[in-house]
């Protein structure tokens, strides 16, 4: 049951770099600075994931998980913060009313939530149920998660090069006339 809960976990995560991806090319909004670290807060919340699902489960693949979650959620409420004061605008589209940093800062929360739950979960699960899953949707999920992370790095080499981000990108820097 606990391989399952990571799949899906792992799939949601996919749908949420999937959503990023969505409003980055169909829409036109590049990720700012913040935006992109909390991508790479998904993306490496996702590799703990992966670890557990394709290694076997390990108390330090969920600490993996739990570290980055507390790391970018920090980045996700300090972007919260920043747009918070009245006067000072917002950055990007909301959905359902609230920014993707907002909806950020929620999911690291689920995250943060959702591994001390499977700590739980682990600590009583048999010996049996700790190795690596066989099932084909575990190896699509992990599969469709890498293509995701390798195409955000891709994105972000696109937009940034190997200097800073621009606090508000206007077009990618290794395509211009780009947007």
């Amino acid at each position: 049951m606990n391989r399952s809960l990571d799949t899906l976990a792992l799939l949601a995560l996919s749908a949420v770099l999937l959503v990023a991806f969505y409003y980055q090319l169909v829409v036109g909004e590049l990720p700012c600075p913040l935006c992109a670290l909390q991508r790479v807060g998904f993306i490496v919340a996702g590799v703990g994931l992966i670890l557990n699902l394709r290694v076997g489960y390990s108390p330090a693949h969920y600490g993996l998980v739990l570290l980055t979650a507390v790391a970018a959620g920090s980045a996700s409420l300090r972007q919260i913060a920043l747009h918070v004061v009245p006067g000072t605008g917002h950055y990007g589209s909301a959905l359902f009313g609230f920014h993707f940093y907002t909806w950020a800062f929620v999911g690291y929360g689920a995250l943060i939530a959702y591994v001390g739950v499977m700590l739980l979960l682990e600590a009583r699960a048999p010996a049996r149920d700790r190795a690596p899953p066989a099932g084909p949707l575990a190896a699509i999920a992990c599969w469709l998660f890498v293509a995701l992370a390798a195409a955000n790095v891709a994105s972000f080499l696109l937009e940034c090069g190997f200097g800073p981000c621009p606090d508000t990108p206007l077009g990618y820097l290794w395509m211009p006339g780009a947007k």
